[in-house]
């Protein structure tokens, strides 16, 4: 399985962006499609997560009410939608899948290779 995201790029505070991952294949291991971010100099966080089958999704208090998770299921896609982007929110974004619900990056098997999403103040 290779994931690709896309979607980064430069915005303003207080403006939105759309990114997405693609999977090339989808197996049954593949059960929670997820994004993570990483700003320079820190770890790598869990952002939100959606369950393939069900939709159910959680987020982190981060940037709960802010972002949307969903899925694509025709296309093995999943997309973030921000909102209300603040500078805080620069990052690299991964998308990352799971066999099960989980917010820690080492519960994640398979990763894309991230995007770049800048918001300057």
């Amino acid at each position: 399985v290779q994931l690709q995201a896309y979607g980064g790029g430069l915005v303003q505070a207080g403006g939105f962006l759309r990114l997405s991952c693609a999977a090339s294949r989808l197996t049954t291991s593949d059960n929670f499609m997820a994004w993570f971010r990483q700003a320079p100099g820190k770890e790598r966080e869990f952002v939100a997560r959606i369950a393939w089958r069900s939709g159910i999704r959680y987020y982190s208090d981060s940037v709960k009410g802010r972002f949307t998770i969903s899925r694509d299921g025709a296309s093995n896609t999943w997309s973030l939608q921000m909102s209300s982007l603040k500078a805080e929110d620069t990052a690299v974004y991964h998308c990352a899948t799971s066999a099960w619900a989980a917010i820690v990056v080492n519960d994640y098997h398979t990763w894309g290779q991230g995007t770049l999403v800048t918001v300057s103040s």
